[in-house]
């Protein structure tokens, strides 16, 4: 019938029958490769970004500095050039569900001249925003914003920005700074912005887009806590190679965990500006092992999957995987410090309590996480909320629990949109080794 849109299709969760042993190739950073175009459309020449993520957000992110007037070539899959133009408007942005869109183009957009209008999926309306807003505000850019000081939003660009100092509360996402900082060298007086309320979390994105700004010829300052100086001048157009994304290869790393075998993320580079110390040692915690090599970064089971007491402040987006890890442990599990999660694609914490409880698991439910009991877990439909990394945690869950169904398993096209194929094929394999 016209007008009806067609329901997603529940997806079932494929079971292992055996140790998934595996090489994996997985697309470069989100997080990398948003602030690669941000910083190559705020240059002085062209840029190539090496092995970017193709994938939802990236692709409304490239689409978004389109219509500002940026030259983005995504014609060849490993290798985008960008050519940087003056910023004008009207134009109009879709941001989808993208935090590093809604928060990073913004106020580069402010440089623009004309008016720039953002909006994006309904639930991008609830996503926080509004000391992005307040901030450039203080630093004399117009803006009109919702109620709720999100989005809808729209930035009446004069062509600059005077820059300055501005005060700043991040504590529900380090992106309201990275944002800031991103478009600061090109700001008149550039930017001083300091940080009061609550701890930013997510420290190691502040520190990716440090390295990045430098590595792009910006004079950054963070020698002061929760304060960060970037002086007015030139970025250069250089060449930026993308690093496997480390957040999408949680669940892979999760898959050899859970079932005993060995998962290696193909390429990754001898120093990274992602924060695997973190990753590694919460992988530890949790009973595997992990070894980086010429090959790559690989994690094994041990055969024992321990509960933990843990503070993932610093690397949030695995809280869905690693709570799945946790319903599937031997004993119970406490996850705290990202209450900041409440305002990611959806409610994940509030997601998480409700959907591991669905498949039997005891959760407990805190301000700023969850406590998780492992109990006999049976199948049920897992609903994923728009969000990738919910639909990453019931994909763990169901390595060892059958009939599993991912309510939507489509929206892991926000940032790695074979996922499906990928993981069947990563079980697929342990069936075929086990036979």
């Amino acid at each position: 019938m016209a007008g009806v849109t067609a329901q997603p299709r529940p997806w079932t969760a494929p079971s292992a029958t055996g140790p998934v042993t595996a090489t994996v190739r997985l697309p470069g950073s989100k997080s990398m490769t948003a602030r690669a175009l941000i910083l190559a459309a705020l240059a002085d020449g062209r840029s190539v970004i090496e092995a970017p993520l193709r994938a939802r957000d990236t692709v409304l992110m490239s689409a978004g500095l389109r219509a500002l007037g940026v030259g983005v070539d995504t014609g060849d899959e490993d290798r985008w050039v960008v050519t940087p133009g003056p910023f004008r408007g009207p134009a109009r942005v879709d941001v989808g569900l993208a935090g590093t869109i809604m928060r990073f183009l913004p106020p580069a957009a402010a440089l623009a001249d004309g008016v720039v209008e953002f909006d994006g999926d309904p639930h991008a309306r609830n996503r926080p925003m509004g000391p992005i807003v307040e901030a450039l505000r203080a630093l004399g850019v117009s803006l009109d914003a919702s109620p709720t000081g999100g989005l809808p939003l729209t930035v009446h660009g004069t062509g600059g920005v005077e820059g300055g100092e501005a005060v700043i509360d991040a504590s529900a996402s380090s992106q309201f700074v990275s944002g800031l900082l991103l478009s600061a060298a090109r700001f008149g007086k550039g930017l001083t912005l300091r940080h009061e309320g609550p701890p930013v979390p997510s420290a190691p994105h502040l520190r990716m887009t440090t390295h990045m700004l430098r590595a792009a010829g910006a004079e950054v300052d963070e020698s002061v806590p929760d304060v960060w100086r970037v002086e007015p001048g030139t970025l250069r157009g250089r060449t930026w190679t993308i690093e496997p994304d480390l957040s999408g290869a949680a669940p892979f790393f999760a898959a050899a965990a859970v079932t005993g075998g060995a998962v290696t993320l193909a390429g990754w580079p001898a120093d990274s500006w992602q924060p695997v110390g973190q990753v590694t040692e919460i992988f530890r915690s949790l009973g595997a092992e992990v070894t980086s090599s010429a090959e790559g970064l690989t994690v094994r089971g041990t055969g024992t999957l321990r509960g933990i007491t843990a503070d993932l402040s610093e690397v949030s987006e695995l809280t869905p995987v690693v709570s799945a890890l946790a319903a599937l442990a031997e004993g119970p599990s406490e996850l705290r410090g990202v209450e900041h999660i409440r305002g990611h694609e959806t409610d994940r914490i509030a997601a998480l309590a409700a959907e591991l409880g669905k498949v039997g698991a005891g959760v407990t439910e805190f301000r700023d996480g969850l406590r998780i009991e492992p109990r006999p877990l049976h199948g049920a439909v897992f609903e994923t909320y728009a969000d990738h990394r919910m639909a990453h945690a019931a994909a763990v869950i169901g390595l060892a629990v059958p009939g599993v169904d991912l309510a939507d398993v489509s929206c892991t096209s926000k940032t790695l949109p074979e996922f499906p194929e990928l993981w069947a094929g990563l079980v697929q394999g342990a069936e075929s080794a086990s036979a």
